[in-house]
């Protein structure tokens, strides 16, 4: 009996110090401080400020002008018989575009100087009787009546053979005319007319229109407030202004000219100023009536500093970028831009030179958030997401 209780006993002692040692680790456990949540990281695409100088131009719309537009219309009246050019061909000054029917002038000139001929010998029989008559009225054989009029005669025989002279030349000019060549060095536009048919002065299509595209000008439109820098900068530079032809799109740079005029009056109805840039035109990229961009160089700020486009964002309060921390966080910094062209942002204040800003991104982010820069295709895919995501303005 009292071994029984002295087991009973010894085990009740280890029941309780089990429990003891496990209620002591469960307490120390309860009491060790929680894990801290960790901090959401928001993923953006991050650029760089760069500096580097920067060109400042000034923007505007026009109208491609050619040096000249000449309809090749005929002088005389004739019959095409023959057509010298095929549609769109270079040409130069002089080349033969068509040629009327010649032989009527010909013919014409053909007269005028059979007629002049006949006059001629009429001139020389009456020189000859003028030369045969002075000596005998000197001698007294002849009447001094008789020598004045074969000296008027002589006069007016010289006179005519002058206008059948004057007849010939005109129906040589006449003649010259059937050649329809062309006035100036350009490129032939659509033919107006066939062989076989009759074409005049009255015919105000013409044979074809040649339109000279080297060089060629274009008209553009500025606002008016852009003037007084134009001048001053003209002032100071006593050089034309170099001015860029790009397409409608902005994406190809068509060619690269001088300004060669400020217009004389301002249009008051739109409240801009009229320029006119000359451009050499090589690769004829300029056509004629075409629509382009054009931006005028006014100045080049060195050491300039620029962003992509996308980096400014604009608030109730203006333009801002938001600016990456060395600690990973965002602020929101305002900015001033002065120019935005080719994607590239001209920053005047509240930026520094190689500050990281958030590229893309920025719809997710508030002053303080935590980011993640992403690199490479996960950059690509991010900023294609977010113009999906990003709403229309």
């Amino acid at each position: 009996m009292r071994r029984r209780l002295l087991v009973f006993t010894v085990l009740l002692v280890v029941f309780l110090a089990g429990g003891g040692v496990f209620a002591f680790k469960h307490g120390m456990v309860s009491k060790s401080p929680a894990t801290a949540p960790a901090v959401p990281q928001v993923p953006v695409v991050a650029g760089v400020v760069t500096q580097h100088d920067v060109p400042i131009y000034l923007t505007g719309v026009g109208t491609v002008i050619a040096y000249n537009t000449d309809i090749v219309r005929a002088q005389i009246q004739g019959q095409i018989i023959s057509i010298n050019f095929t549609e769109g061909q270079q040409v130069h000054t002089g080349d033969l575009l068509a040629q009327i029917d010649p032989r009527p002038y010909q013919a014409q000139i053909e007269q005028f100087t059979a007629n002049r001929d006949r006059d001629q010998a009429q001139l020389a029989n009456a020189l000859a009787n003028l030369n045969r008559y002075t000596p005998l009225e000197q001698k007294g054989f002849a009447t001094t009546q008789l020598l004045d009029t074969q000296k008027a005669q002589v006069a007016q025989l010289q006179s005519v053979v002058k206008s059948d002279q004057a007849l010939i030349d005109a129906a040589n000019v006449q003649l010259s005319y059937t050649r329809l060549t062309s006035p100036i060095d350009g490129v032939t536009g659509i033919r107006q007319i066939d062989v076989g048919n009759i074409i005049s002065p009255a015919n105000t299509n013409g044979v074809v229109v040649v339109t000279q595209l080297q060089p060629i000008s274009l008209i553009f439109t500025l606002p008016e407030t852009d003037l007084p820098q134009i001048q001053q900068q003209q002032q100071k530079t006593k050089e034309p202004l170099t001015v860029l032809a790009y397409s409608q799109d902005n994406t190809i740079q068509l060619d690269q000219g001088r300004l060669g005029l400020v217009n004389n009056q301002i249009l008051q109805t739109t409240g801009s100023i009229q320029l006119k840039a000359n451009f050499p035109n090589t690769a004829h990229r300029l056509w004629p009536g075409e629509l382009v961009n054009a931006r005028l160089l006014l100045d080049t700020r060195h050491d300039g500093l620029t962003v992509p486009a996308s980096v400014v964002q604009q608030g109730p309060k203006g333009a801002y970028a938001y600016v990456i921390n060395p600690n990973n966080t965002v602020e929101i910094r305002p900015v001033t831009v002065a120019q935005t062209s080719e994607g590239q942002a001209l920053i005047d204040s509240g930026l520094t030179a190689n500050e990281q800003v958030v590229v893309d991104g920025q719809y997710k982010l508030q002053p303080g958030t935590h980011v993640t820069i992403l690199h490479g295709q996960a950059a690509e895919e991010a900023t294609a997401q977010s113009a999906q995501q990003a709403p229309i303005p």
